[in-house]
């Protein structure tokens, strides 16, 4: 069994895929009020929007039936294609992957768009599985905040 390895999903959106990047990327505070999956959302240093690790935010969320933490930054955003590259670390990610990358790709299709979420990631043993999990409350949130962006 291999211990890199990536695990993605694509969702199909009815709010504008422009709305929807454009939360990730200057109002991903706003996330842990548009879904019951998020408990917890923090900036733990620097600022919720910027690129590099001194802009660091605390999540505490559901995943696998469980509330789990973590902390991420962003690494990447590019604007002109609508994606964006999280760094996910500490919490469940310190204690299963040794690296745990986190894209988001947001995709214009009609009236609304498709959200591509891929976790790529490297576990800290073969006895660990991939992070199917994760991906599970990245599709949900991503369902939730959607419906939330429709009713704005």
């Amino acid at each position: 069994m291999a211990l890199k390895g990536k695990v993605g999903a694509e969702i199909e959106i009815r709010s504008p895929a422009s709305k929807f990047f454009n939360l990730l990327v200057t109002q991903l505070h706003e996330i842990q009020n548009m879904t019951d999956q998020v408990h917890e959302a923090k900036l733990h240093q620097g600022d919720w929007h910027g690129v590099g690790s001194h802009s660091v935010k605390h999540w505490t969320f559901m995943s696998g039936g469980k509330v789990v933490n973590c902390k991420e930054h962003i690494e990447h955003i590019d604007h002109a294609n609508k994606t964006v590259l999280f760094n996910v670390f500490d919490g469940f990610a310190s204690e299963q992957y040794k690296m745990l990358k986190t894209k988001v790709k947001v995709v214009e299709n009609g009236e609304g768009g498709i959200v591509r979420w891929t976790d790529k990631y490297e576990k800290l043993h073969e006895g660990i599985p991939p992070p199917l999990d994760h991906l599970a409350f990245l599709i949900k949130a991503t369902k939730d905040v959607d419906a939330n962006l429709l009713k704005a």
